[in-house]
């Protein structure tokens, strides 16, 4: 994305904070919140693809669902285009804007109806947004079985009788269905065998270049991510740590959690794997987070201060964040 080309999506400090109970026995511990979202802030452009990686917990789907709306923020501004902050929409108010940004699942299994066939699926979405005839929406989910490579006769079939490709591919079909401009994939194939995921990944790129579709693409797979996206954020205990266009991050990541990640990462195809960078101890628990920064008792690469103040991303090299001591 240019300077001069406008974002499709902003998000601009982003926070979501969930309540945990409380013990009775020992007071104050009832008003705690576990800080899953910490002041994300990113813009997204038209036919770009943002990854989003970090280990399971680090709060990528909270992300992906409190811009959709489906987990309420607790602040944060979320613009499509010119709209006005998502996040502070109710009700109806959100409709124009749902069809405009829309979510692929995880898991294909628990996010379609096993009572519906799977143009009914589908036809749901249409029956919602647009307002069709009953031939006109016949054809509609005739041609979006066949974008997604689905046979146009299987549609009276059920979920169950569906490979688990197959049914991600259906997820896709629904998300597409209204002719959205924003596609949150939400790990759309970790759940997959392995030549499988290479099937859907090259689908969603396919379907990006005819469409101009614009993806947040949320892994904890960084050779995923490195296949399909133009830029990459990596998230540690709900904050961005570092983001950069995907090949400047792979051939020199600059935080140690970055460089740690790729060192677990099973293959990466764009860079040599660095060296020194295994990556040590458990997440720490996100109710009592470490001071300063949050990765340095993990860190080799800590220096004074990791341990008292929390590092600002900033800019290192052109369009390359990273918010680390050790880099500054």
């Amino acid at each position: 994305m240019t300077e001069s080309t406008p974002p499709l999506l902003q998000v601009r400090n982003l926070r979501k904070g969930f309540p945990v109970k409380g013990n009775w026995l020992q007071p104050g511990t009832w008003s705690q919140q576990v800080q899953a979202v910490r002041d994300v802030s990113f813009n997204l452009a038209a036919g770009e693809t943002l990854g989003l990686v970090g280990e399971s917990g680090c709060g990528k789907t909270t992300t992906g669902r409190l811009i959709l709306g489906l987990d309420k923020a607790s602040s944060g501004d979320v613009r499509l285009g010119e709209s006005p902050n998502l996040l502070e929409l109710r009700g109806r108010q959100w409709h124009p804007y749902r069809r405009r940004i829309q979510m692929v699942f995880q898991d294909p299994d628990s996010s379609l109806n096993p009572r519906m066939t799977a143009g009914a699926i589908v036809a749901e979405a249409l029956t919602t947004h647009q307002r069709l005839s009953r031939v006109e929406r016949e054809k509609r989910i005739e041609e979006l079985f066949e974008q997604v490579g689905l046979p146009a006769d299987s549609r009276q079939h059920f979920p169950h009788e569906f490979s688990g490709g197959q049914r991600q591919r259906i997820g896709i079909a629904r998300a597409l269905a209204v002719s959205p401009e924003v596609l949150i994939a939400d790990e759309p194939v970790s759940a997959l065998d392995v030549s499988i995921q290479a099937q859907i990944l090259n689908l969603l790129v396919e379907l990006q270049q005819k469409r101009g579709l614009a993806f947040l693409f949320i892994s904890h797979a960084l050779s995923v991510v490195g296949h399909i996206s133009h830029r990459v954020m990596v998230m540690y205990l709900g904050r961005i740590v570092e983001s950069a266009p995907t090949a400047s991050l792979f051939e020199k990541p600059l935080h140690p959690y970055t460089e740690a990640l790729m060192e677990a990462a099973p293959q990466l195809v764009l860079t040599k794997r660095p060296s020194g960078s295994v990556l040590r101890g458990d997440l720490p628990n996100p109710l009592t987070p470490p001071p300063g920064c949050p990765f340095h008792p993990r860190c080799p690469r800590r220096v004074r201060g990791c341990d008292q103040i929390v590092p600002e991303l900033q800019e290192i090299h052109p369009d390359h964040l990273v918010a680390c001591h050790a880099c500054f």
